[in-house]
């Protein structure tokens, strides 16, 4: 099937299937996918306008919701965070669509510096990761004592599922103000710098709105890895802020295209939607399936993403010297 709008031809079932894929393991993480997918219709698809960060983030509006709709219903939404997160990235998305047209349409150059940031945020997540695990139940953190009930749910539900048993742990917040956010999971609190996370998200929304990304690829781990959140309650934040911003940056690149008339801007409405739809079904199974999946192996995960992307990027950049 030919897209005119992004100017390749491709079966129509490859996109929802491979959009699929990737959102179901990278969901786990609060990582939409956006971020590989853009490699995949840049190198395998032959996608290179700047269009592209355009239907990257229509994709993202059509599939997160899944994901973000299962963190909720599990009451593993921290909804401070999310309105931080937002409030950051928000501004930033749009400044980086206006980079991305003006002097980016060809962003070589921001290649090299986007796998440089991903490349230590992935470093610093392998360092914490190859760290002893405590050995002393005492010690375990909030992570392995969750994923240690929910393993104890299950066996229990699968012995006797037809009777009700405790609902597994969800966030209470303790506080939010302009100076601090805290919140407890499953017995442990976590307290975290108000302006450190919006001026972390307003960064991630100027990379996010460049290449179209929405940004959990960076801030999801960096919540992780710098300010020691459990995995289990940022992703649920990281892809509602995704979401946000990755509305406002194909309503933006949608209303700027008429100035742009010697560019490819508006976003490829089909093409977008066909690896949202994909996304969507990934994103649902993927949060459903997250807490069934140990701390690490998640980690792990977003560190492969991590550095396979950082090495795509830097390869891109040594190839085009």
């Amino acid at each position: 099937m030919y897209f005119p709008t992004a100017g390749i031809e491709v079966s129509l079932w490859i996109p929802p299937l491979v959009a699929l894929v990737i959102s179901f393991f990278t969901s786990m993480g609060g990582v939409s996918g956006a971020f590989l997918l853009l490699p995949f219709q840049m190198s395998f698809l032959g996608y290179t306008t700047p269009s592209v960060s355009a239907t990257n983030q229509l994709f993202n509006i059509v599939a997160i919701p899944g994901g973000v709709y299962r963190y909720f219903k599990e009451g593993r939404m921290v909804w401070p965070l999310v309105w931080v997160v937002v409030a950051g990235t928000l501004p930033g998305v749009l400044l980086g669509a206006v980079i991305r047209l003006s002097w980016l349409p060809d962003p070589d150059l921001f290649k090299l510096f986007a796998a440089a940031v991903l490349l230590y945020i992935g470093s610093r997540m392998v360092t914490d990761l190859l760290r002893p695990v405590p050995a002393s139940a005492g010690q375990l953190s909030a992570e392995q004592r969750f994923q240690e009930l929910v393993r104890k749910h299950r066996q229990k539900t699968s012995a006797t599922p037809h009777d009700k048993h405790e609902p597994l742990p969800v966030v209470h917040v303790t506080h939010f103000n302009l100076k601090r956010l805290g919140y407890t999971f499953y017995g442990e609190r976590f307290d975290i710098p108000f302006w450190g996370i919006f001026g972390l998200s307003l960064l991630v929304g100027v990379v996010g709105g460049i290449y179209g990304i929405g940004g959990g690829a960076i801030i999801a781990p960096f919540f992780v890895s710098v300010f020691g959140l459990p995995v289990y309650t940022v992703a649920g934040a990281a892809l509602t802020g995704t979401f946000v911003t990755s509305v406002a940056g194909v309503a933006f690149y949608q209303l700027l295209a008429p100035f742009y008339p010697d560019l490819v801007v508006a976003p490829d409405w089909l093409l977008g939607l066909l690896f949202g739809l994909g996304g969507l079904a990934g994103m649902y199974l993927g949060a459903r399936c997250q807490k069934l999946v140990p701390a690490r192996a998640i980690k792990w995960l977003l560190c492969l993403i991590l550095l396979f992307t950082a090495g795509k990027y830097g390869a891109d950049f040594l190839f085009n010297l």
